[in-house]
């Protein structure tokens, strides 16, 4: 009755074997027809895009896709498994731009919809017997013969025909989510569609300098957009940081921010001798100032505020730069800058 088993097992022979008799024996649809009059267990199942072959990653959720309608059939449950195939999409349509030598949603609509919506549609089916066979190879029970194709006209009626239903219970509301968008294709992108061309690479920034109104500086900004700079109308400025006035070897007078320095500054960019305070605006105020080494304080300054002070006219080679932050109290003057225990030594 047994047969011995060999050494030599010879897996995708024994599993084309098996696949054979159950499509022999129409083992499936008997396993269908057989619990035809059981309660309906509806499993939905997000169709694969033909027109990109099956991977790696495709077993694993087939096979666990598989099981959840074998278990309920099993269970005694009417199960109906129909394939289908999802024809829209972002990937069909770069697929058949390569394929034209299109680039682009102007060269799309020179070319003419029609045509190009024509190629999509051949374009969908490439891959369609290589997914057949691969889904009966890894023992996807699924009905091939009788598929839904998500650009039938009447697959896109039952969409509206859903839509319109949420809209009549009320269930439809306006939102506002962030999605990644695409420039060139004009369209926003599924994560999914995302996943397939993600890639770091390296894009233009710049560093653009604001004219001071009523002062021969400039206010440094730093940039990843450089496009909408056209349409720039203010810049921003952070009342928790601080700023620095520095003179670089252009000539020209800059406000930068102190965490910066390092980064936007060069060996060659000199700090000049000033002490001063920003207000909540971001302008200098006069609230103190220094002379031979001594810090004094205005008397109209208030309790908090942020100081910035240049002791002497170094380079970037060799910062010393203290820093005065926040300090409740201060005293009317400070004699021995260096000494004083709230000042912070940059390097």
């Amino acid at each position: 009755m047994y047969q011995k088993v060999s050494t030599d097992l010879k897996f995708v022979d024994r599993e084309k074997k098996t696949e054979k008799i159950w499509a022999d024996n129409q083992i499936f649809e008997k396993s269908m027809e057989n619990r035809k009059e059981g309660e309906t267990y509806t499993f939905y199942d997000g169709p694969p895009t033909a027109n990109g072959k099956p991977h790696i990653g495709h077993v694993l959720t087939r096979v666990i896709k598989d099981m959840i309608p074998r278990y309920r059939t099993m269970k005694g449950y009417m199960v109906p498994r129909k394939a289908g195939w999802d024809t829209h999409g972002l990937p069909v349509e770069l697929e058949v731009e390569k394929l034209l030598g299109l680039d682009g949603k102007e060269q799309i609509e020179e070319y003419g919809l029609e045509p190009f919506i024509a190629h999509c549609k051949d374009s969908v089916w490439k891959y369609k017997g290589m997914w057949e066979g691969f889904s009966s190879t890894v023992g996807f029970w699924v009905d091939m013969e009788h598929p839904y194709i998500t650009y039938d006209n009447n697959f896109i009626e039952s969409e509206w025909w859903a839509l319109k239903q949420i809209w009549d219970k009320g269930l439809l509301y306006k939102g506002y989510k962030i999605v990644p968008y695409c420039p060139r294709c004009g369209t926003p992108l599924s994560s999914h569609e995302v996943a397939q061309g993600y890639k770091d690479v390296k894009e233009r920034s710049a560093i653009v300098r604001f004219k001071v109104k009523g002062e021969d500086a400039y206010i440094l900004a730093w940039t990843t957009t450089p496009w909408t700079l056209p349409s720039n109308v203010a810049i921003c400025m952070n009342p928790e940081e601080t700023y620095c006035k520095v003179k670089a070897v252009d000539g020209c007078t800059y406000y930068m921010a102190e965490a910066l320095l390092d980064t936007v500054g060069s060996a060659s960019t000199y700090y000049l001798k000033a002490t001063c305070g920003l207000d909540k605006n971001g302008e200098e105020v006069d609230y103190c100032s220094i002379e031979d080494g001594v810090l004094s304080i205005a008397g109209n300054a208030p309790k908090y505020f942020t100081v910035f002070m240049i002791v002497e006219v170094i380079d970037m080679a060799d910062i010393r730069l203290k820093v005065l932050q926040n300090l409740a109290n201060l005293p009317a003057a400070l004699r021995g800058v260096d000494g004083f225990d709230g000042i912070g030594q940059l390097r």
